[in-house]
């Protein structure tokens, strides 16, 4: 499966969630290679704002036409947004993996970064999997 090469400022889990620290907020969402391997998104289920997520720990589901799966929090903080687009039009994580988003959290701890992995360590991580 090909993993289409991220826009820079990205760091991934092994579980292929995403993370993009913008000033002292970070956005979350899932990889090309999570979305192409779930197939189509039908649903996404995200906490409310104002939930303290930690990182490595579920902090919601992802619903495709072949599988349920658990979203995994790349860093630790505090929910501050969540991206309502989705509720209405999940397929957006197929089409646009890197734009559409799934939370914004705050009060993040950039230390949290060094245990997640870079673009480039992240496609070779992948690309052993197939």
């Amino acid at each position: 499966m090909a993993i289409t090469n991220p826009p820079p400022g990205y760091k991934f889990t092994e579980k292929h969630e995403w993370v993009k620290v913008e000033g002292d907020t970070a956005l979350i969402g899932i990889s090309d290679y999570a979305q192409a391997a779930l197939g189509d998104i039908v649903y996404v289920d995200l906490p409310k704002p104002g939930k303290t997520i930690k990182q490595f720990d579920s902090f919601g589901t992802i619903e495709s036409v072949k599988a349920a799966e658990d979203l995994y929090a790349p860093i630790s903080g505090e929910v501050s947004q969540t991206n309502s687009a989705l509720a209405t039009n999940p397929a957006q994580v197929n089409s646009d993996p890197f734009g559409a988003w799934m939370i914004r959290i705050n009060g993040i701890n950039p230390a949290e970064l060094e245990k997640l992995l870079a673009p480039e360590a992240y496609r070779e991580y992948v690309s052993k999997l197939d």
